[in-house]
């Protein structure tokens, strides 16, 4: 691209006057040109090449899509220019290349956090849909009525598998429905914390889960790390639900579990790939619920993200620290 935006300057030297890329949509213009900062906003950009940034533009606001997915593998020459910060939407930047967060390049400031609470509200939707059977139970004419016996979500216990923004908010409705809380972070947590009692790893925390939820980042070392050798230690009755990614999962050993004892039912708002190729048998298993990755659709995501994106842009016009900042070397 042949724009140059090196010609914004601020008058206040303690200041920065932030030239911005945005690849948000128009709504998110309107918000850019109400901030104090006056930021100069580049307009229009390469759909195609959406890594491809003007010169001067030193902040960029994306999102993860199609054209992420098939950037080059090889860090192109045009990137990063003069980046210095890149704000996303997603909380995740496993859609992102490889050189999309380097310790040498610009910082990465992520979503994480503004869709927990719709995702939590998912998690107990599907939570109750695989213990009340509501739909499954409800009858049409006098000659089905009878009463059965549904299940119950107090008393029971739900693990967490990640402890992020996610799972701490499934963790206070856990609470205050009875159940007991299980939960595996990353830093090694141990001992009980605020109603929550951390386990060392996720064969432990399977072996204990009624409910078993994933809701850890997608990493080398987290792909398919619900393999066999776990699901074969399911506490029998099982049912898991995944709302992070779906190569977490080893989609043939699940398949493999739930035709066998253990496993009660998988809610899957992730497959891999998104979505599955027709005929796949994860579709017609009757033990199986496939969303379309939406939960984490809610009415106030748009509102949560343009806080973060006006307190982020307070902050690096300051020069201070940016909020939700992902590491180079975990990648979240």
């Amino acid at each position: 691209m042949n724009v140059d935006a090196r010609n914004a300057v601020s008058s206040d030297a303690s200041l920065r006057r932030p030239v911005v890329l945005n690849q948000l949509g128009a709504e998110f213009d309107d918000v850019l040109g109400a901030h104090w900062s006056q930021p100069t906003v580049v307009p229009g950009y390469d759909e195609e090449k959406v890594w491809d940034i003007p010169k001067g533009v030193d902040v960029l606001l994306t999102r993860p899509g199609p054209r992420w997915k098939a950037a080059p593998r090889v860090r192109p020459p045009e990137w990063p220019a003069d980046l210095r910060w890149v704000q996303v939407v997603s909380a995740g930047i496993d859609f992102y290349p490889d050189w999309f967060v380097t310790a040498d390049g610009p910082k990465v400031s992520c979503g994480r956090g503004i869709t927990a609470d719709p995702i939590a509200e998912y998690v107990f939707a599907a939570i109750f849909e695989h213990e009340k059977r509501l739909r499954q139970l409800a009858i049409h004419t006098p000659e089905q009525y009878a009463q059965t016996a549904t299940g119950t979500v107090e008393g029971k216990t739900i693990g967490l598998f990640g402890f992020g923004a996610i799972g701490k908010a499934v963790a206070v409705r856990a609470n205050a429905f009875g159940m007991e809380v299980l939960a595996v972070r990353r830093t090694g947590t141990s001992g009980t914390q605020d109603g929550v009692r951390f386990l060392s790893g996720l064969e432990e925390l399977a072996a204990g889960s009624d409910h078993l939820l994933l809701a850890a980042p997608l990493t080398e070392e987290t792909r398919h790390i619900l393999d066999a050798r776990v699901l074969s230690v399911a506490k029998p009755g099982q049912h898991i639900i995944n709302v992070a990614r779906g190569g977490l999962i080893d989609q043939e050993a699940l398949l493999a579990a739930l035709d066998g004892p253990n496993l009660a039912g998988a809610t899957l708002d992730v497959t891999d790939p998104e979505p599955l190729p027709e005929g796949h048998p994860l579709y017609r298993h009757p033990k199986v619920l496939i969303t379309p990755h939406i939960s984490w659709s809610g009415t106030r995501n748009g509102q949560r993200l343009t806080d973060r994106i006006i307190a982020n842009l307070d902050a690096y016009v300051r020069g201070l620290p940016l909020s939700d900042v992902v590491d180079p070397l975990t990648r979240y």
